[in-house]
């Protein structure tokens, strides 16, 4: 009997080989030395990886131990392909980003995994051949969030998933999308991202005309730029479109898009490629091009769609915002001396309340800061300034549709206003849209919410439902039937058979992606985890992975957001230390639900501590009233978190400049 550990643990060990100087401590701020650089290990290198672990396996005194799965269900994890038998829609595969390829015949109340022992479980895309029973899978997720893992290549399996052929491009780590041909199974198409943390050059479009065996690489444009998506005209094979996409990812700061980004067509099959969104074609231009999603409508493959993560700043408007009541961390941001010193003391207390200042800062001794020099405005919004609040404060373009219905000779933008809320800040994470097979009209836009638009563009609306989770990165369109369409997102898989009105889940497989994993001592004992946009959990041990419905389900919610590292207390298997990203951490008790936030007291004007996407904390077992907590400093609290004492200085090689925290313990 072939069992299957389902629980996919993410531990994240992120090393800044950060050393503390023995120096005396001085109030300047430290020097910034240049952060190494490390060469990408080797695609020969990580395949020799998978060789000596099942070696090791084969050899372990434990192989024949089973892991009996234990879930959780309740939340799934983070969908990135769909692809369902457009005869009977009932039976679908779905890719997840770390969790394998799963495959239902029942119509997702009931999956069964059929990628679990390769080189990479990380998936990019996948392309079905359902008359020949042929799976392509690309490894490598396609979108370059933090948690975000390489694959190794393209896989085939010719028998329904029961073995599978490794196809190489070991070293593209990331796919973009796959394309087969509609009549020739030995033809396919891959577009290549490339390394997420490194440049290199096995990125770009790949044909291949003997089923995989051999890829011949028909577009590149560099080392920093691959293709993020690929489609082919349903009428004419030869007619093909890819998007390419320059990104460069380093720890402490992501560059988004670049000139580079843009739509390729070819009319030859693929072997050769002309950029069709150049000056004069009504596309964006620029360095702020970032990642493009493709759409072809299948009934007149003249009309393009095409999405963009546009990375440009938006131009300044001449006139003032609408004024927002009381004072709020959006006009601290901007706020003068002389404006702030104006507003009376209710107003600014009520912004001090909002901000959770420590009860010593107040109204009046503030002004008489200000006043006298002692601190500034500035000072006063970086001291509750969060990494959080970064993603979400626009001031690009970002999301954008265009239309092209010449085949790509020309583009207009869809809609006359900026589309707000969809990416925020992170539309390297999204970037999708479909066409309904039978109305070119209809089309699905993707990003935290899930939007339809029947006019073409003009006008979006959500048509997120009560079961529908947040961020959204595939969608399975029935060609015969435009209400019916499968959704993928963080949470798992979602179904409508009425066009978004009402949606039910299929969330089987436990797969979600856990940063962390911890367990208590009651008696049978609990297991914690934090997980990847879907919160903090509980469940006993004893629990069976089945079943996904919150009220039945032995896992419990405990707090949301991006679900970070936990440490419970022994003594009572009760108070729980545990929150989300950048730091934001609480203590719990979990009899009350009592919440109180965790926050280390600093002087105004001195430097914010820096905390990383998972900030560690650590209860200590000797004393369970102590707990330690990391930024880029270290620090006690010797009473349960009511207060703190930070006993170093920066124990990192300083803070470096860009859009991620870096510098972090």
């Amino acid at each position: 009997m072939k069992t299957t550990l389902n629980l996919t643990v993410i531990l994240l060990f992120i090393g800044f080989f950060s050393f503390a100087q023995k120096k005396k401590t001085k109030t300047t701020a430290p020097v910034v030395e240049s952060a190494p650089v490390f060469a990408a290990t080797s695609a020969s290198d990580r395949m020799a990886g998978y060789q000596k672990r099942k070696q090791l396996q084969e050899a372990s005194l434990l192989k024949n131990l089973n892991f009996r799965s234990i879930g959780p269900t309740v939340m799934s994890g983070r969908v990135v392909d769909i692809d369902a038998n457009p005869d009977k829609p009932s039976e679908f595969y779905v890719a997840y980003a770390s969790g394998g390829l799963w495959h239902t015949n029942n119509n997702g109340q009931s999956f069964t995994p059929i990628f679990d022992n390769e080189a990479a479980m990380t998936i990019g895309d996948i392309a079905v051949d359902w008359k020949n029973n042929v799976i392509w899978i690309g490894t490598g997720e396609n979108n370059s969030s933090r948690s975000t893992y390489a694959g190794l290549g393209m896989y085939k399996s010719t028998d329904g998933g029961k073995t599978w052929q490794h196809l190489g491009l070991e070293d593209t780590q990331h796919i973009g999308r796959i394309m087969l041909h509609p009549t020739n199974p030995n033809i396919a198409w891959v577009s290549a991202i490339g390394h997420l943390y490194s440049f290199n050059e096995d990125r770009g479009v790949y044909k291949t005309t003997d089923g995989g065996k051999t890829w011949k690489k028909t577009l590149f444009i560099n080392e920093k730029t691959g293709a993020i998506d690929l489609q082919i005209d349903p009428q004419n094979p030869n007619t093909l479109y890819t998007a390419t996409w320059h990104r460069e990812r380093k720890a402490w700061n992501f560059i988004e898009g670049g000139k580079e980004s843009g739509i390729y067509k070819s009319t030859d099959g693929g072997d050769s490629w002309k950029l069709i969104t150049g000056e004069g074609s009504g596309f964006p231009q620029g360095d702020g091009n970032g990642r493009i999603g493709l759409a072809i409508y299948p009934k007149n493959p003249n009309t393009i769609y095409a999405i963009i993560d546009n990375q440009a700043n938006r131009p300044k408007k001449d006139d003032k915002p609408a004024d927002e009541s009381g004072l709020t961390k959006k006009k601290m941001k901007s706020i003068t001396k002389d404006e702030f010193l104006a507003l009376d003391d209710a107003t600014i207390n009520g912004y001090l309340d909002q901000q959770n200042f420590p009860e010593r800062f107040t109204a009046k001794s503030l002004k008489e800061m200000v006043k006298n020099g002692k601190t500034t405005v500035n000072d006063i919004f970086m001291y509750t300034h969060n990494g959080n609040d970064d993603l979400f404060d626009i001031q690009i373009v970002g999301t954008e549709v265009y239309r092209s219905d010449d085949g790509g000779a020309t583009w207009k933008r869809t809609h006359a206003d900026y589309l707000d809320n969809i990416y925020f800040t992170y539309g390297y994470y999204f970037g999708q849209i479909w066409v309904a097979p039978d109305n070119s009209d209809k089309i699905v836009i993707v990003g935290v919410p899930i939007l339809k638009s029947d006019d073409g563009g003009k006008t979006f609306k959500s048509i997120d439902g009560d079961n529908v989770h947040s961020d959204h990165h595939a969608l399975w369109f029935n060609p015969k039937d435009n209400k019916h369409y499968i959704n993928g997102n963080d949470g798992g898989i979602n179904i409508t058979y009425d066009d978004g009105k009402t949606w039910f889940k299929a969330n089987t497989p436990a797969v979600g992606q856990y940063y962390s994993v911890s367990v208590d001592m009651a008696k049978p004992y609990n297991v914690y985890g934090g997980l990847q946009d879907n919160g903090v959990w509980e469940q006993p041990s004893s629990a069976t992975a089945s079943g996904w419905f919150e009220s039945s389900s032995p896992t419990k919610f405990l707090l949301g957001g991006d679900g970070m590292m936990v440490q419970v207390d022994w003594r009572d298997n009760n108070t729980v230390y545990t929150g989300f990203q950048f730091g934001n951490y609480f203590r719990i008790n979990k009899a009350t639900g009592e919440r109180k936030y965790i926050q280390v007291p600093r002087e105004l004007g001195e430097e914010p501590f820096r905390f990383n996407w998972e900030a560690p904390i650590l209860l200590s077992r000797h004393n369970q009233d102590v707990l330690y907590y990391g930024s880029h400093r270290f620090h006690r609290s010797l009473d349960k978190a009511e207060t703190w004492k930070t006993l170093s200085g920066d124990l990192t090689r300083g803070k470096k400049e860009g859009d991620v925290p870096f510098g972090t313990l």
